[in-house]
């Protein structure tokens, strides 16, 4: 029985060095492509921005990596969302109508949680961005915190 208590302590030991950050103590959160930035996104487009299917949709979804933009495939109905149309810098805006996005960052993660930065803007000098922390709860991701990075 002494044994198994040792093997048992051991493999514990063995299991949370392998959970330990991997950016180390004072590093960036790593990001992550593991299925979860569909669900943070999901999060604080519902908790912060109050989109959904019926009365409250957004307007072209902007998806970003610093300074690149990034390709998710997410099945926004199965979070109770819509983004029928993605954001093109490319295009011209038509004559008389304002540019209009949201846009998020690639969420990073931590042993918390993560962190996305987020955007909208309604039109010229109308729009705000926000930097929000999303903790992963036992049905879904859940807004805990947003706090203003720019406004204009």
């Amino acid at each position: 029985m002494r044994r198994l208590v040792i093997l048992s302590a051991a493999l514990a030991a063995t299991v949370s060095a392998c959970a330990t950050d991997p950016a180390g103590p004072g590093g960036p959160p790593p990001s992550a492509d593991n299925g979860n930035d569909c669900a943070v996104i999901a999060a604080v487009a519902k908790e912060h921005y109050r989109f959904n299917t019926t009365d409250r949709l957004p307007p072209p979804l902007r998806l970003t990596d610093g300074d690149r933009t990034w390709s998710l495939r997410c099945d926004w109905s199965r979070y109770g969302l819509s983004f029928p149309r993605i954001f093109d810098p490319s295009t011209r805006p038509e004559p008389g109508k304002p540019v209009q996005w949201v846009s998020f960052n690639r969420p990073t993660y931590d042993g918390h949680g993560a962190t996305i930065e987020s955007g909208i803007l309604h039109g010229p000098l109308a729009g705000m961005g926000v930097r929000c922390t999303v903790v992963s709860g036992f049905a879904a991701w859940t807004v805990t915190e947003c706090k203003n990075t720019w406004i204009s």
